[in-house]
Order: structure tokens, then C-alpha cells, then sequence
């Protein structure tokens, strides 16, 4: 089975999140039984560890990815799920995000002659859902028995306008603001007898919106808090409003934390009667530009494709940084990202046999 017959294998089970549709005990047949599967599921979510000792080297690298994809929608051009080549492209839901990835480092690893230590694969079936119980708590468990990788490849799509133009070096973290602001509800005829909460929050509103927490570094943009919702009022013109709730989002990168922002709405907000909840979805970790790990992608970029790479933190969130959470040194590289959850979500084949090209360089030079 090629790398390419194998991306068609996965696109076609329908592991729409949390389901697998069959998809890991698939894998597990195609590693074979040099590869030992460790089942670490938890409710309704799928976790597969699968590794092989090739020596009793401590080193241990763990390529990592997801099987779930997001709902197909409609208006697709083909059929989502059928993953034929036309004209060098594959269209079909999860072809970027990421059974491309996943195809290319399963081959790579099943076809590793020698590696100087562990190679392990660790892949679930939420990552586009909560993940609460997915790669979280697979690493969890891979502590508990001491077995934790050295560093990892996340094989996310990374790329933006050409193949291996970008690696993920890092993620900023994902913090959620809910403010509610209590005023007094009464004729508005009669301002006097009432607490606007709009009017209080129009005397902040510049002070806040698109406020920097910090002025960002080398790896990260600055910490932005961006304000994605306003609510108050009955919809009516003769009525003060009783409450107003903002909503608003930070992404953090590792200069600013939850604390930074508490402050600073409790103090632009000390004059009112508010509430603030703070939520955090994900933290923000870079892994450092010296690593191993770093290093040896970007020569491998270098020797398959031509290309000198730049190192990235944008975009949303994955699951790399659960790795970052437990000092796994940790990248992401995939394919070029342009139409991941989209309608007619592609790629093509090149880029699919060239990825597998470079996960092979890397074990073999790592």
C-alpha cells in the first residue's frame, strides 16, 4: 500500500468527532505487530498509543494527530467521503485537516528500517471537539508509566502558500471574557432614576477594545483583547436596560496571563457593579528555536524540498500544546493550510508523498 492508498484508506472512514468509524483498528492492522497499540480511551473518545523500541535509548519521538473531522456541510462538489484523484487532487473532508499528515507519518514510521531510540504514535478521535478527553488525557496516562516523548511532530497543516514554507514553533493560548454589568431598569424619560449600563461602559468601551497586554517578542503578536459580543436592553426604545453582558476573547501568548486581564477590567470597571468570568480553553508554549527537534525539521524541509523554512506561531489552537503543557519539546508540520473545514476541502497528491518524504528524512536523521 503507497503512502497516497493509504491517505484514500482514511479519508474514507466517516470518524466525524468523537466517532473513529473502524479507522484505529485499521491502523493498528496496518502497523503490524512490530508496533505495540496501548488503548487509552476515555468516554466517548478513542486514544491509540502505538510504539516501537528500536533501541534502549532514551530518545523518543512521538509523531501525534487526530482522526476526527468536522461535519461535511453541503454544496460539496463530490462525494466527501470517496477520496478519488482528480487531476493530482484529492477533495474530501479531512484531506488537509489531517489524514494528510496522518497518512504521511504512519508510512514513514511503519517503514523506518532503524531509529536511535522510540518512535511512538499518539492519535485520537476529539481534537475538533472539547477534547477533554483526548490527547490530554493519553498524555496524562503516558506519565503515570513514565513514557513521556522527548519531543514530538504535530502533524497539523502549517503551511501557508507554498509546501514547507512554515513550521508551528509554538501557540498562543485562548483565554474567554465574560463581563456582566448590573445597572437599574427604568423609563427612559427618566435617566435620572436609572443606571445605564451602556452609557457606563460607553466611557471604557476605546479604553479596552483592542487593548495590547503586551508588546509581543520574537516568537508571538502582542496580547490583544478582542471584543466579540454586546448584549443589553429589550430591543425597545423607551427602556434602560437592566444588565449588559460582553463577551471578549485574548489571545495570550506567554508575556500575559489570566491575572493581567482580571486587573485591568478591574480596574477600568472598578465604578460599576460587574462580574467577570475568565476562561481558558488553551495555553500558550513555544518550543525553542536551538531544539532538537526544530533543527532536525528544518533540514529535512531543506534536503527534500529546497526550502528554508520559517518558523510560525499563528493561527488558533492544537494539540500540540497539551505536548507544551508537559514539557514535550513539540512542532507541527503538515501540509499547506487553505481550506481546512471548508467546502471542497483538498489537497493534492505531491504534497502528500512529498510530506511522507520528509517525516522518512527526519527519523532517519534524527
Amino acid at each position: 500500500m503507497t503512502e497516497i492508498e493509504l491517505f484514500q484508506k482514511l479519508l474514507r472512514f466517516k470518524s466525524l468527532t468523537p466517532l473513529d468509524d473502524g479507522a484505529f483498528d485499521f491502523i493498528e492492522e496496518y502497523l503490524g505487530q512490530e508496533w505495540t497499540c496501548i488503548n487509552i480511551d476515555k468516554e466517548d473518545t478513542k486514544n491509540r498509543f502505538y510504539y516501537k523500541k528500536f533501541n534502549d535509548k532514551k530518545q523518543h519521538l512521538c509523531f501525534a494527530g487526530h482522526i476526527d473531522v468536522v461535519p461535511v456541510g453541503e454544496g460539496w462538489s463530490v462525494d466527501p467521503f470517496a477520496a478519488d484523484i482528480i487531476a493530482g487532487i484529492i477533495t474530501a473532508r479531512g484531506a488537509q485537516d489531517m489524514k494528510s499528515g496522518d497518512a504521511a507519518f504512519l508510512y514513514a514510521c511503519k517503514h523506518a528500517k532503524d531509529f536511535d531510540g522510540t518512535l511512538s504514535i499518539l492519535m485520537t478521535s476529539d481534537e475538533e471537539g472539547e477534547g477533554t478527553y483526548g490527547t490530554i488525557k493519553a498524555l496524562e496516562y503516558l506519565k503515570e508509566i513514565d513514557f513521556i516523548p522527548n519531543f514530538a511532530v504535530v502533524a497539523e497543516p502549517t503551511c501557508e502558500e507554498v509546501f514547507g514554507d512554515a513550521i508551528k514553533v509554538g501557540r498562543r493560548g485562548s483565554i474567554n471574557g465574560y463581563l456582566h454589568i448590573q445597572g437599574k431598569q427604568g423609563h427612559a424619560a427618566y435617566p435620572e432614576k436609572t443606571i445605564n449600563p451602556i452609557h457606563q461602559i460607553s466611557k471604557v468601551l476605546e479604553k479596552i477594545a483592542g487593548h495590547n497586554f503586551d508588546n509581543g517578542d520574537e516568537y508571538f503578536a502582542p496580547s490583544q483583547l478582542i471584543i466579540t459580543d454586546i448584549r443589553a436592553g429589550m430591543q425597545v426604545t423607551n427602556v434602560t436596560p437592566n444588565t449588559l453582558d460582553l463577551m471578549f476573547n485574548v489571545r495570550n501568548s506567554t508575556n500575559t496571563v489570566q491575572e493581567d486581564i482580571r486587573n485591568f477590567i478591574n480596574e477600568k470597571f472598578k465604578y460599576t457593579d460587574f462580574t467577570l468570568k475568565l476562561t481558558q480553553g488553551s495555553y500558550p508554549f513555544v518550543t525553542n528555536k536551538e531544539s532538537k527537534v526544530v533543527k532536525k525539521m528544518e533540514e529535512s524541509i531543506l534536503r527534500i524540498l529546497n526550502i528554508s523554512t520559517k518558523q510560525s506561531t499563528a493561527g488558533g489552537t492544537s494539540d500540540a500544546r497539551y505536548f507544551g503543557a508537559f514539557g514535550i519539546e513539540a512542532i507541527e508540520f503538515g501540509v499547506i493550510n487553505d481550506t481546512i473545514h471548508s467546502i471542497n476541502e483538498r489537497t493534492s497528491v505531491i504534497e502528500v508523498q512529498k510530506l511522507t518524504k520528509v517525516y522518512e528524512d527526519l527519523i532517519k536523521n534524527f
